[in-house]
């Protein structure tokens, strides 16, 4: 396949690569600093031209192919800057799902980074088994009374709103009776508690307590108990390397890990890891040839997602090998790099859609 830029996307990575040099520098990259400037971040990008390139004009974006978003996500590693904020799956999920009045109201601010979002799907005795989710939603007049307990939630002690699932319905059978809202997270009956990371990162994630917090009706996102299909279309896109826009940045630590080597015997680690980040980088290039030709993913992002956890645990170990417990930011690597088999749905968990939705196993 010819993977070579066209002329206009040869000349949106020059003027993207000379705004980079003078601006990304301004902004952290990793730890408490970077989750903390993360908005000024996303409106850096979008007041640039840089953020929300395939998303809808008609709520801000720009409505170029996804190879965009590809080369976007390149040079941001190139370049050693922050990635892109990850909000791709939330504006799948609300621009599929919403009304019209929603997406009117939501998605501009989510776009342009004026509103920050955070995802309510996890709780401590759901996470890839969403179904089995307790938070409750129960209709008083014009709105809904909720409580409940999220856990894992990014961003949750900085945002606006909440892309909220929870149970409409407790008679109905467990993936029938869910339904999803954007709550507002600036309002009594809300608690927020911080988890610390073991890499030491206190504010990426969250722990939020819904104690009769509310939501006016007409923030359901579709109707009562379409909930499950709402978590779908997310967690679908949620599970993409190609909607994180990691994959350049697993090769290009691979590429710093070979030069810290030099001319020294590269450990297997470092070698397998090799192997793996080219084979995500060529499986993504496949998966954006495929959405350029209209393809829809539906199971496939269970594949995705796990073929992203061994690349990143393998990059997590080889960091492991090169540079021991020394290097403060390689161990933050290896150390973040066991919780991607877990967080988004764990591998057993994709395993089994694999098996069951692609395969047809056990039908």
């Amino acid at each position: 396949m010819d993977f070579r830029d066209s002329p206009e996307e040869a000349a949106f990575r020059e003027r993207l690569r000379s705004w980079l040099a003078e601006t990304a520098g301004r902004f952290p990259t990793s730890g408490d600093e970077y989750w903390r400037k993360q908005g000024e971040w996303h409106q850096a990008l979008y007041s640039a031209g840089f953020f929300g390139l395939s998303w809808p004009k008609e709520h801000g974006g720009h409505e170029l192919p996804p190879v965009y978003d590809v080369i976007l996500d390149e040079e941001l590693a190139r370049a050693g800057a922050p990635p892109r904020p990850s909000l791709g799956y939330l504006m799948q999920g609300l621009g599929r799902h919403g009304s019209e009045e929603l997406r009117r109201r939501f998605l501009p601010g989510m776009i342009n980074g004026t509103e920050r979002w955070c995802q309510g799907f996890s709780e401590p005795g759901a996470g890839s088994d969403l179904a089995s989710l307790t938070t409750t939603a129960t209709r008083e007049g014009d709105e809904y009374v909720l409580h409940g307990h999220k856990i894992w939630t990014s961003y949750s002690d900085v945002a606006d709103w909440c892309l909220l699932l929870a149970r409409t319905d407790p008679d109905a059978p467990r993936h029938k009776g869910l339904s999803g809202f954007v709550v507002s997270m600036h309002q009594p009956g809300i608690e927020q508690r911080p988890l610390r990371m073991m890499n030491g990162v206190t504010t990426e994630f969250g722990q939020v307590l819904f104690d009769g917090a509310r939501v006016p009706a007409n923030q359901m996102v579709g109707v009562p108990g379409e909930g499950w299909k709402l978590a779908m279309t997310i967690v679908g896109h949620e599970r993409e390397p190609a909607e994180l826009g990691y994959s350049a940045r697993y090769g290009k630590t691979v590429r710093q890990l070979l030069a810290r080597v030099g001319g020294g015997e590269v450990p297997e680690e470092l070698a397998w890891a090799a192997v793996e980040t080219e084979m995500l980088r060529l499986h993504v290039r496949r998966r954006l040839s495929e959405r350029l030709d209209g393809v829809e993913h539906g199971p496939d992002g269970s594949l995705d997602k796990l073929l992203m956890t061994w690349t990143e645990q393998s990059v997590g170990h080889a960091a492991l090998a090169v540079a021991g417990t020394r290097d403060p930011e390689l161990l933050g690597t290896y150390l973040y790099s066991r919780a991607q088999s877990v967080m988004g749905g764990t591998s057993q968990i994709q395993k089994n859609i694999i098996a069951s939705r692609i395969l047809g196993l056990g039908a």
